[in-house]
């Protein structure tokens, strides 16, 4: 199967498939992303009102007291690293570029606790530029695909999967591959029986019973 037919049945699959971090502007996706790293949208998702509502843009993160952000957001992974990097970024955004978020990947992986893939997650999301996110379901799914190696780097599939998929719809492909990898060929007992893609499955011989599940 072509990665367009891939990318056309996960279209027939998941047509909702969208950003599931709730936000109301660039800077609230920022953040959100970068609240993300090694935790799910959804728990993201579950302390991100209370922030947003006492800190809405740049500015006020900018001057945000570090244990009352820790307070706030402290039932996701990491959140000592994160409130500092958010309030560090919040200052930055305000001293560097008057409070608005930066649209390419240079400015944008200047900022603290930004990457290539919060980079890339928000010129997708927020400014429509093409761009893939590689995040762990992304990778899970490029790898058991075939479209990159098991020993390839986040920025090896980054640069495999932009190889080969249509430029105008790496933007698209971020979100299927994400929702694939969320709901249905999760990391533990993935949906084989029902997969329309177990013959592009790289590890659908690996171990007996795999594609049986």
């Amino acid at each position: 199967m072509s990665s367009d037919e891939i990318l056309d049945q996960l279209e027939i699959m998941f047509p909702e498939a969208h950003c599931e971090l709730i936000h109301e502007s660039t800077f609230q996706l920022l953040i959100a992303v970068i609240l993300s790293a090694q935790t799910t949208d959804a728990s993201v998702n579950k302390v991100t009102p209370a922030l947003f509502e006492k800190y809405p843009t740049a500015n006020e993160l900018a001057r945000a007291d570090l244990k009352d952000v820790e307070n706030i957001i402290r039932n996701i992974g990491l959140y000592r690293n994160k409130a500092k990097n958010i309030i560090a970024c919040a200052k930055e955004l305000v001293e560097n570029y008057d409070g608005e978020v930066p649209s390419n990947m240079k400015q944008l992986t200047s900022l603290s606790g930004v990457g290539r893939k919060t980079a890339n997650g928000v010129m997708s999301v927020a400014f429509d530029i093409p761009a893939i996110a590689v995040d762990t379901h992304v990778e899970r799914i490029s790898k058991r695909l075939g479209f990159a190696k098991q020993q390839d780097s986040v920025l090896q599939v980054e640069v495999k999967l932009k190889r080969k998929l249509n430029r105008q719809r790496w933007n698209r492909a971020h979100h299927l591959f994400i929702f694939f990898g969320r709901y249905f060929c999760t990391a533990k007992n993935p949906k084989c029986s029902e997969c329309p893609f177990i013959e592009n499955c790289r590890e659908k011989n690996k171990n007996p019973g795999h594609h049986k599940s």
